[in-house]
């Protein structure tokens, strides 16, 4: 056995170091104390170090990371399949050694996600520090507030630019811009948002976002927060403030959600405005369709043409990423990572932020 160990020395003392890591990590996992002064004095300040660093460049370096990845598992499986091939009486050695290598280099990113990110799910979020909280929701709140919604955005749908059929066409380049100032007023109520913002970094390969069922995605190894700019303009405002808020070491989809309607609303920008009060509207909307498909009728309906065609054109170009097997892949191994972080609605934590809003709204 110790001459097995020390024949393959190096990959064997990574695995313990590795595996010890991750040991430790799900140790303590579940000590919320320990978790939140964690994120507060080593996490947040790393990834924000590491933000720092990053947008020092305009593309997005998360983007290259992947890229770099395909390229690095590409090139191995390449030269490990050589090595195989050559090794000759020494083969099964050869395949010990690149598939241990494989392990380690997997379970090396997959500790740097959980030390820098996984910490985050079971630290004081924003419930907790704002003393708002998710409550249950009564069919009478749900309708009265999914029609508050519907009314702000008859007020505000003619305050952004359309094309000539109607379809909101803000440029791009102008929502990025805009976007450090989104966190201002609703900062200034929550303190713990305050964050210097640096504009998201836009996706150069978009349409594999869509593939993948993405509209945006923070990096905590890069520390910024990257958007897809392949999808109808109308939601990209609203997933700028998403994202923006899980900048500030706020890690659940829900409390995300709910974030990015309340800052998007209170910014005092009209394209932000609107696509936050569609954001909050298209949550609230689903949940009223299941619970009282007559109401939620009546609601749509009474809609602006120019809303009800932003969603039918958003739910157009989603709906041909639909049957991809991508997608559903993508989704089934996003909603393990969220369960594997402690988050049991997994995927349908995405659903959740309608009992935030209620609450706060009602």
């Amino acid at each position: 056995m110790n001459v097995f160990f020390l024949r393959h020395r190096k990959l064997h003392i990574w695995l313990l170091a590795e595996l010890a890591i991750l040991g430790v990590f799900l140790a303590v996992q579940k000590n919320g104390v320990w978790m939140t002064a964690l994120t507060q004095r080593v996490s947040n300040p790393f990834r924000r170090a590491l933000g720092t660093l990053s947008y020092r460049v305009r593309f997005s370096v998360m983007e290259v990371l992947c890229i770099a990845l395909l390229v690095f598992i590409a090139a191995y499986l390449m030269v490990g399949i050589v090595a195989v091939i050559r090794a000759g009486k020494q083969r099964s050695r050869r395949i010990y050694s690149i598939l241990l290598g494989a392990v380690c280099t997997g379970l090396t990113i997959w500790g740097a996600f959980c030390w820098l990110w996984g910490v985050q799910y079971e630290a004081d979020g924003f419930q907790a520090r704002s003393g708002i909280y998710a409550e249950d929701v009564t069919l009478s709140d749900l309708t009265s507030v999914t029609q508050y919604f519907a009314d702000r955005l008859a007020e505000t749908e003619g305050q952004v630019a359309r094309d000539k059929n109607g379809l909101f066409a803000v440029s791009r380049a102008d929502i990025l811009t805009q976007s450090t100032q989104v966190y201002g007023a609703v900062s200034q109520r929550f303190p713990f948002l305050a964050f210097d913002d640096q504009p998201p970094k836009a996706v150069h390969f978009s349409r594999v976002m869509s593939l993948l069922d993405f509209t945006g995605v923070y990096c905590p190894l890069t520390g910024e927060s990257n958007v897809n700019v392949d999808s109808p303009a109308v939601f990209l405002p609203s997933t700028i403030a998403h994202e923006l808020a899980h900048q500030r070491g706020i890690a659940s989809e829900q409390e995300c959600n709910f974030i990015a309607v309340l800052a998007s609303t209170t910014c005092n920008l009209s394209d932000y405005a609107y696509s936050g009060w569609l954001l909050g509207y298209v949550y609230l909307g689903n949940a009223l369709y299941s619970a009282d498909r007559d109401r939620w009728q009546e609601i749509y309906d009474g809609l602006p043409e120019n809303v009800r065609a932003d969603l039918q054109n958003n739910n157009a170009y989603w709906a041909q990423f639909r049957n991809s097997t991508v997608k559903k892949v993508s989704n089934k191994v996003y909603d393990r990572l969220l369960k594997s972080y402690g988050d049991e609605n997994g995927m349908k934590s995405y659903g959740m932020v309608v009992d935030l809003l209620v609450a706060y709204y009602k």
